[in-house]
């Protein structure tokens, strides 16, 4: 078969648009429905291991707001996030950001009174929260610098702690999380292939 100049023509340019078709539909998943991500470190323990592979919805939280016992990623605010526009980009895609996201269970959410108390647990209005999702009864410290409450929190903020409350770097560290520091919900584990399914544990959100 002879090629010629057009069949070349027409090929690049077939790979070219269909390279950018996938671009743009990559883009648009990971900015408005979800992405993946995986876990560096253990302070969500035992619920999620290091290496675990998630994926992080992104949809609901346009129509709900979030819950107590949702596990989500985030952007900590005691961190100065890139303002340039290719910053805020990367942060939207998930992809080639140099701000680092956490992963923390939302304890707090808005209207609650919130204390925790060492080697007993976290009180929410004065009711001790039931959190069997916890690696171990926590045996840390409270200082005058931390933020162990009691707090009241108010509408647009949350507080959230590791499940491995002996290893996490969390609000008791550095307050309240806007929002809008949010970018989405873990809901399904896909890696490694021994411990796939959902991971949000449903109905802890309402155990006080």
């Amino acid at each position: 078969m002879k090629i010629t100049k057009e069949k070349v023509k027409f090929f690049i340019r077939e790979t070219v648009e269909t390279v950018v078709t996938v671009l743009v539909l990559v883009i648009l998943i990971r900015s408005f429905i979800g992405e993946p991500r995986w876990i560096p470190s253990s302070s969500m323990e035992d619920t999620l291991q290091i290496g675990d592979n998630l994926i992080i919805e992104k949809v609901s939280y346009r129509f709900s707001k979030p819950k107590r016992g949702d596990i989500i990623v985030f952007y900590p605010p005691n961190r100065s996030l890139d303002p340039t526009v290719w910053g805020k980009f990367t942060r939207m895609i998930g992809f080639f950001s140099k701000d680092e996201a956490y992963i923390k269970r939302i304890i707090g959410i808005p209207g609650d009174e919130i204390g925790v108390v060492p080697g007993k647990g976290v009180y929410i209005n004065d009711r001790l929260l039931k959190e069997p999702y916890k690696k171990d009864v926590f045996e840390g410290v409270c200082t005058e610098v931390m933020y162990c409450g009691p707090l009241e929190i108010p509408e647009g903020s949350y507080f959230v702690l590791g499940d491995n409350r002996n290893d996490s770097t969390d609000s008791r560290y550095w307050g309240l999380l806007p929002g809008d520091r949010i970018v989405g919900k873990a809901v399904f584990r896909f890696w490694p292939v021994f411990r796939i399914g959902i991971i949000n544990n449903p109905g802890y959100e309402n155990r006080i």
